[in-house]
C-alpha cells in the first residue's frame, strides 16, 4: 500500500531526470491499495462479485472516493482523459442521479478479418447508444465508472420524480451526514433506519460512517439554481486524515470471508449473487430503483482489452453469457417483475436479455426446414397466395430496413455486419441452445452440466500474432452446427438426385430448397473455417461425428419414409 500523499502540491526538481524539467510538475503518487480478499469454499468471494463487495468495503475505509472505477484484469486505460469525461456527466446538473457510466468496449489482437465477431460492433455502438436515449445503457461488467452510494443500494435523489412513486421525504440528518457538510438530506422512507444498519451492511462502525460522507461528496456543485441536491464550492477543501493501523486492521477485517454473513451483502447491496453474469443484473438493479446511466463514448478509445479470437473459447465466452441470461429469466430479476420505477422500454431491453437464448429454438428450425423440404420434395411453403405474399414483403422490408440502421448507427461496413449475422447463428445453434438446456435442467431437475473441451491441433507458428485463431479444440459445442451442415449437404444431395431421376424434374423446388439451404451453409463458413485450422486439416474428430450425424438422419429419414417397392413405369408395375 502507497498511502495518500500530502494535500500541500509537491514539486519536482530539476535534477530528478536528465532529459524532463520537473520544477512545475506535482510529483506526489496517488493512493495506490493492492487487495487479496480471502477466498474459502463456500463464500461468493472466489467470484467477481464476492471480490468487487470486498474492494467496496475496503477502500470505504481507506479512500472512501465517492466514485469507483471498474474494469477486467485484462483491459487498460488508453485515454487518461475519459475519467475527466465521465466526471463531467457525474457532477453536472441532474448528474445525482446517475448511477454509473458506461464506457464501450474495444479490443486488441483480433485478426483483421474479425472471424467470430469479437468486436460485436452492431451491440457497443448501435444498441447501447439506443439505450443512452431511455433510462441508460446495461453494465456489461468492464469500463465503468460508478458512483459509490448507488452501489450501496439506496434510491436516488428525488424518487418521486419517477412515474409518482411514494417513498421519499425530508429527515433530519444525523450527526455523520453533518460532519459531512449538510443540514438536511432527502432519505428514501424505504431504507433501513440506523439501527438496522448493522443487518444491512454489516457491524463495522466505521464503514457505516463513511456512507454518508460518501454520498455527500458526489454530489454536483451547487453553482446553478436548477441544482437541488448539491454541495457549495469548497467544502471538500479540507485535509483528510492520515491512515493509522487500527483504520488499516479494519479493512483487513472487512474483506474477510466472514464479514457478509447476517447482511444483505450480494442480495440487496453490492454487486449481486447467484448469476453467471452478475454485472448484468448489479445494474438492472439500479435501474429498477430509479437510477439512470450514460454511455460515453470518447473520441479516444477510453479503455482496450483482449478477447478470445478461437472458435472454441468465443463460443465458451458466449456460452456463459447466455447461461447467465437464462438465469436471470427463471429468477426474481427478470424485468416482468420490476418496479414502476422502470421505463417500459428499458423494461422491454432488459426482458431481453433474458429471452435471446430461447431464439436458438426457432433459429434451429430455421437451419433445418430448408433441408426437410429437399428431403421431402416438397416446397417449404406448400401455396403462394397475395396474402402470404404481402405478409412475407412486409417482413422482409421491415428486416431490410433494420439492416440499414445497424449498418448507420454503428458506423461498420457490410463485410463486419456480415461477420455478426454468421457468428449470431453460429453461437445461436451452439452456444444458445446449450444454455438454454442448462438452464431447463437447473430450474426442474437441480442437474448442472458442464461442457468440457479437449485440445486436438496447435498452432505450428508460434512467431504468428494470431496463432491461437487457428488452435483446434474439440468441445460439445460443436456437436448441433456440425449436425445441421451435415443434414443440409445431405439434403442438397438427395434433392439433385430426385430431380435428377424423376420423370417429371421439378427443378423450381430444386432451386427454391437449394437457394435456402445455401444460404444456412453460407452463415457457417467461419465455422468450417475454423475446423479446418490453418492448412486446412480438418481433425479426425469432425469426420467422424460428421459420419455418424449423416448416418444417423439417413436411417431416421428412411424409418418414417420409407422408399415405395413398386416404381411405376408407363402404367406397368415391375
Amino acid at each position: 500500500m502507497i498511502k495518500n500523499p500530502h494535500f500541500d502540491v509537491v514539486y519536482g526538481d530539476a535534477g530528478d531526470h536528465a532529459y524532463v524539467d520537473f520544477t512545475d510538475v506535482d510529483v506526489r503518487i496517488p493512493m495506490f491499495v493492492y487487495l487479496s480478499r480471502e477466498k474459502r469454499p463456500g463464500y461468493d468471494h472466489n467470484k467477481k462479485a464476492g471480490a468487487m463487495n470486498a474492494m467496496v468495503r475496503a477502500s470505504a475505509v481507506l479512500s472512501n472516493g465517492p466514485f469507483m472505477l471498474n474494469f477486467d484484469c485484462d483491459h487498460y486505460v488508453y485515454n487518461c482523459q475519459a475519467i475527466r469525461e465521465a466526471m463531467c456527466y457525474m457532477l453536472d446538473r441532474g448528474g445525482d442521479r446517475i448511477c454509473y457510466i458506461q464506457f464501450p468496449q474495444r479490443f486488441e489482437g483480433i485478426d483483421p478479418s474479425d472471424r467470430y465477431a469479437n468486436h460485436n460492433t452492431v451491440f457497443f455502438d448501435g444498441n447501447m447508444r439506443a439505450l443512452d436515449g431511455l433510462q441508460g445503457p446495461m453494465y456489461v461488467g468492464t469500463g465503468c465508472l460508478f458512483r459509490r452510494y448507488a452501489i450501496y443500494g439506496f434510491n436516488p435523489p428525488r424518487v418521486t420524480e419517477y412515474h409518482g412513486v411514494v417513498g421519499q421525504t425530508k429527515v433530519p440528518i444525523d450527526a455523520h451526514t453533518r460532519s459531512a457538510g449538510g443540514d438536511e438530506e432527502l432519505r428514501p422512507l424505504t431504507d433501513h433506519p440506523d439501527h438496522e444498519a448493522p443487518q444491512r451492511f454489516g457491524k463495522s462502525k466505521t464503514f457505516v460512517e463513511s456512507i454518508a460522507v460518501a454520498e455527500y461528496q458526489g454530489r454536483p456543485l451547487q453553482d446553478h439554481p436548477s441544482v437541488r441536491n448539491g454541495r457549495p464550492p469548497g467544502a471538500l477543501l479540507m485535509p483528510r486524515p492520515p491512515l493509522d493501523a487500527a483504520t488499516v486492521a479494519e479493512a483487513v477485517s472487512l474483506i474477510s470471508c466472514w464479514y457478509e454473513d447476517s447482511t444483505e451483502w450480494g442480495l440487496r447491496v453490492g454487486w449481486i449473487y447467484g448469476s453467471v453474469t452478475e454485472d448484468v443484473v448489479t445494474g438492472y438493479r439500479m435501474h429498477n430503483r430509479g437510477w439512470r446511466s450514460v454511455y460515453c463514448i470518447t473520441k479516444r478509445d477510453a479503455f482496450r482489452g483482449t478477447a478470445p479470437i478461437n472458435l472454441t473459447d468465443r463460443l465458451h465466452q458466449v456460452l456463459r453469457w447466455a447461461t447467465g441470461s437464462v438465469e436471470i429469466f427463471f429468477s426474481k430479476n427478470n424485468a416482468l417483475c420490476a418496479s414502476r420505477r422502470l421505463m417500459f422500454l428499458q423494461r422491454m431491453s432488459y426482458l431481453n436479455v433474458g429471452i435471446y437464448p430461447f431464439t436458438s429454438l426457432f433459429l434451429i428450425m430455421y437451419c433445418l426446414l430448408p433441408a426437410l423440404s429437399l428431403f421431402s420434395g416438397q416446397f417449404i411453403v406448400a401455396t403462394l397466395d397475395p396474402t402470404f405474399l404481402c405478409y412475407l414483403l412486409l417482413i422482409t422490408t421491415t428486416l431490410i430496413l433494420l439492416c440499414l440502421l445497424e449498418v448507420k448507427w454503428s458506423g461498420i461496413g457490410l463485410e463486419e455486419w456480415w461477420r455478426n449475422e454468421q457468428f449470431w447463428v453460429i453461437g445461436g445453434t451452439s452456444a444458445h441452445l446449450a444454455a438454454v438446456l442448462q438452464g431447463l435442467l437447473k430450474v426442474t431437475a437441480g442437474i448442472e452440466i458442464s461442457f468440457t473441451l479437449t485440445a486436438k491441433a496447435a498452432a505450428e507458428d508460434d512467431d504468428d500474432p494470431y496463432a491461437e485463431l487457428y488452435l483446434i479444440k474439440w468441445t460439445s459445442l460443436f456437436i448441433p452446427p456440425l449436425a445441421i451442415i451435415g443434414i443440409n449437404i445431405i439434403a442438397m444431395v438427395v434433392g439433385v438426385s430426385r430431380c435428377v431421376y424423376a420423370e417429371i424434374p421439378q427443378y423450381s423446388k430444386l432451386l427454391g430448397g437449394g437457394f435456402f439451404s445455401f444460404w444456412v451453409l453460407a452463415h457457417y463458413y467461419p465455422f468450417a473455417k475454423g475446423l479446418m485450422g490453418r492448412r486446412g486439416r480438418t481433425p479426425t474428430l469432425v469426420y467422424v461425428w460428421a459420419g455418424l450425424i449423416s448416418i444417423t438422419v439417413s436411417l431416421l429419414w428412411i424409418t418414417i419414409s420409407p422408399p415405395d417397392d413398386r416404381i411405376s413405369q408407363g402404367g406397368i408395375e415391375v
